[in-house]
């Protein structure tokens, strides 16, 4: 079984897939409209060109995502009460990805040591997708 994160976004979701490859790195592998769906004559102009779905492969690891539209029954509020965690080996790399991933955003707390990480901190980008940075200490052998 594979646990993937799939983000809504309220039409950004192009330039956040692109954010995050060159964040990230991997390959955007999808990368369609609703233009493109079968029933693309059926969609409204405005939302053509707004994704209906992205994935982008980082590594093995899968993140995906699509813009909301007008027609969805629930208004666009955001995302809320979820962050996405990057574990890493080296606190160079934390420091890499953090800052990446803060431009134009929000720092919730800054990378730092804590009692379980050599690196951790928390940020919310510009997309407004909340990140956990995380380079644990290795565990003392038992």
């Amino acid at each position: 079984m594979l646990l993937n994160a799939y983000l809504i976004f309220d039409g950004d979701c192009r330039a956040a897939f692109e954010f995050y490859q060159r964040c990230l790195g991997g390959e955007i592998v999808a990368m369609h409209t609703y233009g493109e769906a079968p029933a693309e004559e059926a969609m409204p102009a405005a939302v053509r060109d707004k994704i209906m779905h992205a994935r982008l492969v980082v590594d093995g690891q899968v993140l995906m995502g699509s813009d909301n539209t007008p027609e969805c029954p629930v208004p666009y509020e955001g995302i809320k009460g979820v962050s996405l965690t990057l574990g890493v080996e080296t606190p160079e790399e934390a420091e890499r990805l953090f800052a990446a991933l803060a431009d134009d955003g929000t720092v919730r707390m800054p990378l730092e040591e804590t009692f379980w990480a050599k690196s951790f901190g928390m940020l919310v980008d510009r997309f407004g997708v909340a990140w956990m940075i995380n380079c644990e200490k290795a565990e003392a052998p038992s």
